[in-house]
């Protein structure tokens, strides 16, 4: 099957007909036919079958035709020959968000808002796109008010069949582990929907899924969930360096690193409002009793993990943010790399704990020089396999993962996190803000497989 584009227009008559133009009649295989299946979404009707004459790629819709299954504009979209005698106009696309504050007309999904305008502009001529949250659907009619753009960039509300695909983009931990959200994502996958992104990870979920996987334990550093006291300080002899940090935070909320000197004792790294604290403890006990005073019982949603000497730049360690989304053959490609330096004295490599940005090639060549290029094709290699993995591991659909990406001083790649929804503030480097525009084509070519309007069957 493949797809073809089409201009859709609309007329006036009442009936159910379609009048397409000679070419596209040719192209469709719908010569001789009295009657075909016109799908929309997970609409169909029957409709006549009409031609007009005209050069290019046209069809016409009747007012009959358009109100049975809700198509939401005219203008140039795809048009697919999917057997049996029935013709699918689409894709059709729903983002999932929600409204959050601040909401209003103009931002309909708050903070959100841009980025789900981008992606509809981008799709818009390969796809009906809309924006929706999870009051918009109607599950007894099987529609959806959704939120389209118009000409001008400003949003109109229409109501249409359940579409072809869903990209998850909720923001919220919490309104996704709600019975809501969980009812809402098994009733498009009952309904053979494609669903990707399907919830954010938790940080010890990661290592559960790959514990048993051989190749991507290699780039695993030692982790290890819910960990006890004793356990922590046995690795703490053993590796002399450890992260400390909450399974469900982000931003670098909360995460400690821990540094045990033979001569020196035990010290604690962490932010604490908008600076650095870094405290010395002669034994382990003092240690362990400050985690104690600062988290309480919260210290069982912790995982502690393997402390890598990663490359630096002036004293100051860097990792990489590698934005990896599937394409439209479905496979794994990285679309955006992002270099993080830690601030000084700093956990974490986030920009807002005095972090900066810089692309992977600055990074790199300040670091391994003139083998540079081949340290990052060999990174992009083993995000691919990353990505493989946790995919080959997870029993729902994924279409992109920000994978936390560390290279050591002898030029080994390691993972230290995966997120099924990872944020977007690379692409704000001017430097990557090309490959923050083909990032959201990854995602348009992805719906187009998932839809089956591109590639091969899934």
């Amino acid at each position: 099957m493949s797809s073809t584009t089409c201009n859709v227009h609309f007329s006036q008559q009442s009936d159910r007909v379609i009048y397409l133009s000679n070419p596209l009649l040719k192209e469709l295989k719908l010569a001789g036919k009295k009657t075909v299946h016109l799908k929309l979404g997970k609409e169909v009707i029957t409709a006549a079958i009409k031609t007009v004459k005209r050069q290019g790629n046209h069809i016409y819709l009747s007012a009959g035709v358009r109100q049975s299954i809700r198509v939401p504009k005219t203008g140039q979209i795809l048009v697919l020959n999917s057997g049996n005698n029935e013709v699918q106009l689409g894709p059709l696309v729903g983002i999932l968000s929600d409204g959050g504050p601040p909401s209003t007309d103009s931002m309909p999904f708050g903070s959100r808002t841009g980025f789900i305008k981008q992606v509809i502009r981008s799709g818009e001529r390969n796809g009906y796109m809309f924006g929706f949250t999870p009051s918009d659907i109607n599950w007894q009619q099987e529609t959806v008010y959704g939120y389209f753009l118009n000409s001008q960039g400003g949003w109109y509300r229409k109501t249409v069949p359940l579409p072809d695909v869903v990209y998850n983009r909720l923001p919220s931990r919490k309104a996704e582990t709600s019975a809501t959200i969980s009812s809402l994502r098994e009733r498009f996958v009952r309904r053979k929907i494609p669903f990707f992104n399907w919830s954010f990870f938790n940080k010890s979920d990661v290592y559960k899924l790959l514990d048993n996987d051989p190749e991507a334990l290699q780039h695993l550093p030692e982790s290890l969930s819910a960990p006890t006291s004793d356990k922590i300080k046995s690795l703490l002899e053993k590796h002399h360096f450890l992260y400390f940090k909450p399974t469900a935070g982000s931003l670098g909320i909360g995460i400690y690193r821990l540094t045990y000197h033979p001569k020196r004792g035990y010290f604690a790294r962490y932010r604490k409002g908008d600076r650095n604290v870094l405290l010395r403890f002669t034994n382990f006990n003092s240690l362990m009793r400050m985690l104690h005073a600062r988290h309480g019982s919260t210290l069982g949603n912790y995982v502690v993990q393997q402390g890598i000497r990663l490359i630096e730049i002036d004293g100051c360690p860097i990792d990489f943010r590698f934005h990896m989304h599937k394409n439209g053959k479905n496979e794994w490609v990285p679309a955006g790399i992002g270099a993080k330096k830690a601030g000084r004295g700093s956990v974490t490599t986030h920009v807002k704990n005095g972090g900066s940005l810089m692309t992977p090639e600055q990074a790199l060549n300040r670091t391994f020089n003139d083998k540079a290029g081949e340290v990052l094709i060999k990174a992009k290699e083993v995000a691919i396999r990353l990505s493989e993995a946790i995919e080959r591991n997870y029993p729902h659909r994924l279409g992109e993962l920000g994978l936390d990406i560390g290279i050591d001083k002898d030029g080994e790649i390691w993972m230290f996190e995966a997120n099924a929804k990872p944020g977007r503030s690379i692409f704000k480097h001017p430097s990557l803000r090309s490959e923050g525009r083909a990032s959201v084509d990854y995602i348009i070519e992805h719906c187009l497989y998932l839809s089956k309007f591109q590639g091969g069957d899934d």
